[in-house]
């Protein structure tokens, strides 16, 4: 049994592992071993995670047993759009996939953010578990970008929209 919290500082290490885990596991045949371990590097260093948890703007959840943290979510509103909230980050451990986790973080972030009226996010193209899981919780592809994340990483990414339910 899973529990959808907000995480701690505490709880840095083992969703950097948590990321670690997903990110190797879905990308590795993406982008090659050597991008993924400089892409979470970077992306999911304790310094960068550190930044999202101290974000007022932002919310940070966790999937916690009592004992491991198998699921993360991270959003946060647009500092670009108005009434927008970015969906950053949802990963799942994948031998806990299609538990339910990654729709019940999703649930929780979607009602964190009551002045929001569009949830957005990049996905990758190749991702195709996360494309249907998007769908399936009603979003729309609205465009394309070249440059995943933040700067010029030339990752190209999907972009989908959601509209929220009024609060």
């Amino acid at each position: 049994m899973f529990f959808v919290r907000t995480a701690s500082e505490q709880d840095l290490e083992k969703v950097r592992a948590l990321l670690g885990e997903t990110w190797y596991a879905t990308y590795d045949r993406i982008y090659g071993q050597e991008k993924v371990n400089e892409l979470h590097a970077s992306w999911h260093s304790t310094a960068a995670l550190k930044a999202r948890l101290a974000n007022k703007n932002s919310e940070f959840l966790v999937a916690d047993n009592g004992k491991t943290i198998d699921g993360m979510g991270y959003a946060a509103m647009s500092k670009e759009m108005t009434k927008t909230v970015m969906l950053h980050m949802l990963y799942v451990s994948p031998k806990h996939q299609r538990e339910g986790i990654g729709r019940d973080i999703f649930a929780e972030l979607e009602t964190c953010f009551p002045d929001a009226e569009i949830m957005r996010l990049e996905v990758d193209p190749q991702n195709e578990p996360a494309i249907a899981f998007y769908k399936a919780h009603g979003f729309v592809e609205v465009g394309r970008t070249e440059n995943c994340g933040n700067g010029h990483s030339g990752i190209p990414a999907l972009i989908f929209e959601k509209p929220l339910a009024a609060h």
